[in-house]
């Protein structure tokens, strides 16, 4: 076959994806991938398919269009072609050419020896198959039958040549050379209507797999969503958060991977959580331990330093033993403090602190403030937790005062009746603690000297005095408190008034 047909059922075209950017979702990338697995599947399956069917319709169309000419020359040309074969020609063009449901045949006969140009003139009606033929095509039909497909504005033609041969035996050339074009409208209908059923049938495969895609994707999605929610809540604290195993596949062997590490971390988080509350309750318990024999050993070296002379060596002696004492008591006051952080029973009140006098105050405190040179500006602040002075309480235990400690507030001075009101704590009864003041005691400021009272003017029992005068004055600038109502005896009292107590 020389040559070939040029679009001859042309394939179906699809539209173009837009310019908007793809989703790059798991789920869309999944789906994408599998739909497009499935299209060029449908497709390449579609093209083989339509190119072997487009060959055998063609392959059949020129088979029969050659039989038909080679039985038409068979029956027209005699044993002998006579020299003059004008009517001979003209005869067989006759024949060849009709038209009928399968299309338009023209057939073209000139008598020309073997090797001599065809005779086609350019007014005649033979120069339009100047189209089709071609010198190689000419003397290809010289050797033997031959046929080529070509497209015409639009028209597909099938073009068969082949020099005519005696009927004699053997059969020998003639100076006659026929053509013959055939019209291929039919079998162009044909691949057009092929190509469309094929576009059509791509078409349904590409919607069938674009849905079998979906669902597979979503099903191989699940339990990855169903881990990544379990990670979520496990990321946010839920320590028990696990995931349903299903299957034996990869998902599931993840699945159980991810139940068997958050086991693990679940019971690391709840030792270390054990081992945490338990150094809380160890820190709060020394603390609590601390602070008895601190506010008595500070209540001891106080006495002895106001009976010493204050030039005498015992009395310089028991003044730094008692500034140590209140030291350490402090250390003792910040440690329970912070077991009270970390347990949850404090908070943080958060204010403006200048940091140059902080540090001042720690170099003071640890007694570095000689050799120790503080560069900080001192208009530089910063929020943080204001050390506040602790509360001193005096309780009764066998009839004798104890101090205890609580937080405070600057410049509030009713806070710490406010506590001696509220009696001691649970854990402060347990070590036998009681209080004497009663609940709705009656407290007024003037100046620098509360006035204590009980309602409907009560007198206030010797102990419960005790408690008001040594709470009272363990605050700065507090000397003594004065008494209002019927309690018999002076109306103002101090510490000092009840050492038989201490």
């Amino acid at each position: 076959m020389i040559g070939r047909f040029a679009r001859l059922g042309s394939r179906p075209r699809f539209p173009r994806p837009s310019g908007r950017p793809w989703p790059t979702g798991l789920l869309a990338r999944l789906t994408a991938g599998f739909t497009a697995m499935a299209l060029v599947s449908s497709l390449a399956t579609s093209a083989v398919a339509y190119q072997l069917i487009r060959r055998a319709i063609l392959q059949r169309a020129q088979d029969a269009r050659i039989l038909e000419t080679k039985a038409a020359l068979s029956r027209l040309v005699p044993r002998t072609v006579p020299a003059e074969s004008g009517d001979l020609t003209a005869r067989i063009e006759a024949v060849l050419t009709r038209c009928g449901p399968g299309g338009c045949r023209t057939g073209y006969a000139f008598h020309s020896p073997p090797g001599a140009p065809l005779p086609l003139g350019e007014r005649d009606r033979h120069h339009r198959l100047k189209v089709y033929v071609t010198g190689s095509f000419v003397r290809a039909a010289e050797r033997g039958t031959v046929f080529r497909r070509v497209d015409l504005d639009g028209t597909p033609m099938l073009v068969i040549g082949a020099r005519v041969h005696s009927a004699g035996k053997p059969p020998r050339p003639t100076p006659i050379i026929v053509f013959v074009t055939v019209s291929l409208d039919e079998e162009a209908a044909d691949l057009r209507s092929l190509a469309v059923g094929v576009a059509v049938a791509d078409a349904a495969v590409l919607l069938v797999a674009f849905a079998l895609a979906l669902a597979a994707a979503r099903g191989v999605l699940r339990p990855v969503r169903r881990l990544g929610r379990a990670a979520e809540r496990l990321g946010r604290g839920r320590l028990d958060a696990r995931v349903a195993v299903t299957g034996r596949d990869e998902l599931a062997a993840l699945a159980r991977t991810f139940n068997h590490t958050a086991g693990e971390l679940e019971r690391t988080v709840a030792g270390l959580r054990a081992m945490e509350a338990a150094s809380r309750r160890f820190v709060a318990d020394v603390s609590h331990e601390l602070r008895t024999p601190l506010t008595a050993m500070t209540a001891v070296v106080d006495v002895l330093a106001e009976e010493e002379p204050a030039g005498a060596d015992g009395g310089t002696a028991a003044r730094v033993v008692a500034e140590q004492t209140r030291r350490l008591g402090i250390l003792v006051e910040h440690l329970l403090e912070i077991s009270r952080l970390d347990a949850g029973t404090a908070s943080l009140v958060l204010d403006e602190v200048r940091l140059a006098e902080a540090v001042r105050r720690s170099v003071r405190a640890r007694g570095l403030d000689g050799g120790v040179e503080i560069s900080v500006p001192e208009g530089f602040t910063a929020r943080a937790d204001r050390e506040h002075p602790p509360n001193t309480l005096y309780f009764l235990r066998d009839g004798r005062l104890v101090a205890v400690h609580r937080p405070g507030v600057e410049d509030d001075r009713l806070l710490v009746f406010g506590q001696l009101r509220s009696g001691p704590t649970e854990e402060e009864r347990s070590r036998g603690m009681t209080s004497a003041v009663p609940g709705d005691l009656r407290v007024d400021l003037d100046g620098d000297r509360p006035r204590v009272g009980a309602p409907g003017g009560r007198p206030l029992s010797r102990p419960a005095l005790a408690q008001l005068a040594c709470t009272a004055t363990a605050q700065p600038r507090v000397n003594e408190i004065e008494v209002a109502g019927r309690t018999p005896g002076p109306s103002t009292y101090t510490c000092a008034d009840f050492r038989d107590l201490r």
